[in-house]
């Protein structure tokens, strides 16, 4: 793992982060309504959105693809949060604990990123974004799947490590759109 990839990827982070604790302190947690099948549609929805974008070049919402990503990044922090808390706590919870299950799982996600990345060789540093964008769009699938067979799996890993991923990519798209432009 390079200094520069850990710097980079902080530097997103942070920004994602920056984001989801305005929105907190805006709205409150509201999310915490929405069903697991929910968070995965909303994820879906960007990541389509994006792959849109990728192919038409031309957005009629002032909305762009960073913007996206960020949100992909940061709904799937909140699928998380979510199957790990209970169903029947409150629905509005303190700002200081989701400031703590935000970094919880974030920090969880980024250490399973210096483990592949070191086993793949920061490949997706030669990627194509649009090819990030599939396999989030594909990750959302298997989720999906994943959630139609009420969280079974036979050989393969379950929903959280899929979250993991989609945020991952999320992050080095947003790290080469930075670096791009």
């Amino acid at each position: 793992m390079s200094i520069k990839t850990l710097q980079e990827y902080d530097g997103v982070i942070a920004i994602c982060r920056s984001l989801f604790l305005k929105k907190t302190k805006d709205y409150g947690t509201a999310w915490r309504i929405l069903r697991s099948q929910s968070i995965t549609d909303q994820i879906f929805i960007k990541a389509q959105r994006i792959r849109t974008l990728e192919e038409k070049k031309v957005s009629k919402v002032d909305e762009n693809i960073q913007s996206e990503y960020i949100g992909i990044v940061n709904y799937c922090v909140i699928a998380m949060m979510q199957l790990d808390l209970e169903a029947d706590e409150s629905l509005e919870l303190e700002f200081d604990l989701v400031e703590r299950l935000f970094d919880k799982k974030i920090n969880e996600t980024k250490e399973l990123m210096f483990a592949k990345n070191h086993d793949y060789g920061e490949a997706w540093r030669d990627m194509r974004i649009s090819s990030l964008t599939d396999l989030i769009l594909m990750k959302i699938l298997r989720v999906k799947q994943i959630e139609d067979n009420k969280g079974k799996t036979l050989a393969s890993e379950g929903v959280v490590a899929n979250y993991q991923d989609m945020l991952n990519y999320s992050v080095f798209a947003l790290i080469k759109l930075q670096t791009n432009s």
